[in-house]
């Protein structure tokens, strides 16, 4: 059967084209203003329909989801001050994603009823582990002190695994992995260029958010952390070293030039930006990712290791302005910023102990944690725990914290099969995600990065992985149905 003959009869069983078939042949009987009030009456009902089953509306709401993670346009519904000044996700999260969200899956809901395209039919890309650590999320609101804060936490994570469904399930070309990239790096440039106009002009912190993170941050009055539309210099600095790690990968793929371009101005700018977060884990997660990089490109033959020269340039150029604050940073007294974790991870260990099957609830360890407070805490910092690993065991207990780790795992497996697949475009890529998840991971064990920009952009990377390794093996399979990529 030709295609012709397919897009004819799905066109003949579309409900909204045999409606608008007899409004034709109605229409015909019909004369004068009414005619023209009828028709004017169905396209305003049919038209945000027909909006919906358009490609490039469909591009257009999943960039704003992208280009919310930087720019963080939204707001918390039933926010208090004092749950986030402890640590806790305080506030229903609702933004710019959760209404694109909205489009995205009623275009979904619409191709899928129409049955015009092949991947509308396909079932969903479920991700076990994901799905287990958002259960059990919910299971703990039965144990969590205050369920307000627990049911925050589960909206916020079903908001993320949304983003991370529709990602794995439409990017099914290689046209539609570079539009995702281009997105999420255009949205690193646009923060970067902010947070260093905000430095050279000594602004605050942050533009906007909580206002415990809009405060400026002073280190031994020298020089002020810079967060930008973040809010957290931490989390910023997070957000721009896994960022950097893949524009870095971009530079050796083969892939067009306006690509490397866009790859270059973020390495420029973004690297001057993570420099003026003052972030130390950040730093060191990006050294990591890129170190682990260049060791594997190196490995593989036939991959000039050229392309690090403009990286390594950027960096000289960047730190030589910045080589005093860097060089106080990491060896000057940090007024026992690093040294304060400490109390905090045994006060987590004690919480665990105390509740090792479903932990104290989900984003309920600021609300549990006053019962746990020895005479350390006195004139000590009191937060919550800055390591996420057990954050998530205090929280959900072992078995959340196993799905955590199964999660990232099963994403870093992915992204290491595509970079096996030996594909010019896909396979590079991957490794510079595989290793920019790595990094960030390491940072995870002294840092929460539980806001939504850091938690929405590993998802994104972690459905775009499995969204690559997914494209990679259906070209293998086209190619070679006795091959397949593990």
């Amino acid at each position: 059967m030709s295609a012709s003959t397919e897009q004819l009869r799905a066109e003949e069983t579309n409900p909204a084209g045999i409606f608008l078939r007899a409004l034709d042949e109605q229409s015909v009987r019909i004369r004068g203003p009414r005619q023209v009030s009828i028709s004017a009456l169905v396209v305003g009902l049919l038209g945000p329909f027909a909006a919906l089953r358009s490609k490039s509306v469909q591009r257009g709401l999943l960039a704003i989801v992208i280009l919310d993670i930087p720019l963080q346009l939204g707001t918390h519904v039933f926010y208090r001050e004092a749950d986030a000044a402890s640590g806790a996700l305080a506030g229903l999260s609702i933004s710019a994603t959760t209404i694109a969200l909205l489009g995205l899956y009623a275009s979904w809901f619409i191709r899928a009823l129409e049955g015009r395209r092949q991947e509308a039919r396909c079932a969903p890309q479920r991700n076990w582990a994901l799905l287990c650590y958002l259960g059990l999320s919910a299971l703990s609101l039965v144990v969590a002190r205050d369920v307000r804060l627990s049911f925050f936490e589960l909206f916020f994570l079903l908001q993320m695994y949304l983003v991370f469904l529709y990602i794995t399930h439409f990017v099914r070309t290689d046209e539609d992995a570079q539009f995702v990239i281009a997105a999420v790096l255009a949205g690193c440039l646009i923060e970067s260029v902010l947070m260093v106009a905000l430095g050279f002009a000594n602004a605050s912190s942050g533009l906007w958010g909580p206002l415990h993170i809009r405060v400026s941050h002073e280190l031994n009055g020298e020089f002020t952390r810079i967060g930008g539309t973040i809010g957290s210099p931490n989390e910023a600095g997070a957000y721009l070293s896994a960022l950097l790690a893949l524009a870095v990968s971009l530079l050796f793929a083969e892939i067009g030039r306006k690509y490397k371009w866009l790859a270059a101005a973020v390495l420029a700018f973004g690297g001057a930006a993570l420099i003026l977060t003052f972030s130390r884990g950040a730093w060191v997660s990006l050294f990591l990712a890129i170190t682990l990089f260049a060791i594997s490109l190196g490995r593989r033959k036939g991959i000039s290791i050229k392309a690090l020269i403009p990286v390594v340039a950027i960096s000289l150029l960047l730190y030589a302005p910045f080589h005093e604050s860097i060089k106080a940073r990491l060896f000057s007294d940090d007024n026992g910023a690093a040294e304060s974790r400490v109390p905090l991870m045994k006060l987590a260990f004690r919480m665990i102990a105390d509740n090792p099957i479903l932990g104290v609830g989900s984003n309920n360890f600021s609300a549990a944690m006053g019962d746990y407070v020895t005479s350390e805490f006195r004139r000590g910092f009191l937060y919550t725990v800055h390591n996420k690993y057990l954050l998530v065991w205090a929280e959900i207990g072992p078995l959340g914290l196993l799905a955590y780790l199964a999660f990232f795992t099963g994403a870093l497996r992915k992204g290491w099969a595509c970079w096996k697949g030996n594909d010019p475009l896909l396979s590079v890529i991957a490794l510079g995600l595989t290793f920019a998840i790595v990094g960030n991971m390491l940072h995870q064990t002294v840092e929460i990065l539980q806001d939504r920009a850091m938690t929405q952009l590993l998802w994104v990377f972690a459905g775009l992985l499995t969204a690559m390794h997914n494209t990679m093996r259906t070209q293998r399979f086209s190619s070679d149905p006795f091959s397949s990529i593990t």
